[in-house]
């Protein structure tokens, strides 16, 4: 996602991957069984919307029809916003039912531990099983067959995806085609949290015993090089450490480190699960307080509470040499830990900008 500044005012939903490439192999479908392509096309989505498509693009020829929806989410940062998805229909031998291959910009699973299996085109479950649907409705309606092949293709999808992290979970190629429900919230995010779940996923079938889950890439490379760990076990958390450990907490591994900033780590220690700057704050109360408890005295107490922002108030704990960032990462393990349930060992790691530690707890 490119920019996380939420506008003001009420946002517009939009559409996953996996709806337009459902919409457009529907419209392909017909076109192949009919001659003409529907246009606008509707499809039925899981819970129950029936939502139209203009077609962007279409061919057809004797064996192979093929459409284009051009991705619209609203007003989600999505990298896949503007984006021609492409689905090509052609029959398949009788009894093949729907399957489905990768086409130029879509990636392709070469890790285990993601939903599908090795050498799959990265169309996950959901849309595949949107596509079937599609596909056995319209079969039904046209009284046409129900064996088909469909090739999902995104011009300059492979670029879209070094935006992503498909690199690190395996799926090289290209983007891949996602969306449960076919609509997209705004803001929801669902599409990065669905990459640090996948991520778990993809270390626990590699045998990956600990886990670093870091707020930005100065603390993971510090933390990476620390550990001297592979690349499978990093997790790009970002702001959603919550949406990490909730899925840990279900899918242990032995031990996770928590890597970041000061404040970011400061918000977490204070309970905060989300740590964007739009949906939590640092309690410079709550710092003054620690430092009260380091020892600091009632002037210093003072001149926290009035700081403009955590690293105002660390500078002032740093002037008298007390351990403001080791009281920080001790409260940001005792939350995760928490959250956690006991079935992870974890440990905090506190980092300034230029990838220096300066705090930590844990093993």
């Amino acid at each position: 996602m490119s920019d996380m500044r939420r506008p003001e005012g009420q946002l517009r939903r939009g559409w996953t991957t996996g709806a337009c490439a459902t919409a457009a192999a529907r419209a392909a479908y017909e076109a192949l069984a009919t001659g003409r392509f529907p246009d606008p096309v509707t499809i039925r989505l899981p819970q129950g919307q029936r939502p139209s498509f203009a077609l962007a693009a279409r061919s057809l020829g004797p064996d192979e029809a093929a459409a284009g929806v051009v991705k619209d989410a609203g007003d989600d940062p999505d990298v896949t916003h503007g984006a021609l998805i492409l689905s090509s229909v052609r029959r398949g031998p009788a009894g093949s039912g729907v399957t489905f291959r990768a086409g130029a910009g879509v990636g392709t699973v070469t890790r285990a531990g993601l939903a599908l299996a090795v050498g799959e085109p990265a169309i996950n479950p959901g849309p595949r099983q949107m596509m079937r649907e599609a596909i056995a409705d319209a079969a039904e309606a046209l009284s046409g067959p129900g064996d088909v092949e469909i090739t999902v293709s995104i011009p300059g999808g492979e670029a879209l995806a070094a935006r992503t992290m498909n690199g690190r979970l395996g799926i090289v190629g290209g983007l891949s085609i996602l969306g449960t429900t076919g609509v997209v919230i705004p803001y929801s995010c669902s599409s990065w949290i669905h990459a640090i779940h996948r991520g778990v996923d993809v270390a626990r079938a590699a045998g990956i015993a600990h886990l670093i889950g870091a707020t930005g890439s100065t603390s993971e490379r510090a933390a990476q090089a620390m550990f001297d760990a592979p690349e499978q076990a990093l997790i790009d958390m970002g702001d959603f450490v919550g949406g990490l450990l909730k899925y840990l907490r279900k899918h242990p591994v032995p031990r996770l480190t928590i890597a970041g900033g000061f404040a970011k780590l400061a918000k977490l220690a204070q309970g905060h699960l989300d740590l964007h700057s739009a949906r939590s704050s640092v309690d410079v109360d709550d710092l003054a307080r620690r430092l009260a408890r380091l020892g600091g005295d009632a002037n210093l107490v003072g001149q926290a509470r009035a700081a403009a922002g955590a690293g105002e108030v660390l500078a002032l704990a740093a002037s008298r040499g007390l351990p403001l960032a080791d009281a920080v990462a001790s409260g940001a393990r005792e939350v995760a830990a928490a959250a956690l349930a006991g079935d992870v060992a974890v440990d905090v790691l506190v980092f300034d900008r230029e990838a220096g530690l300066i705090g930590r707890a844990g093993p």
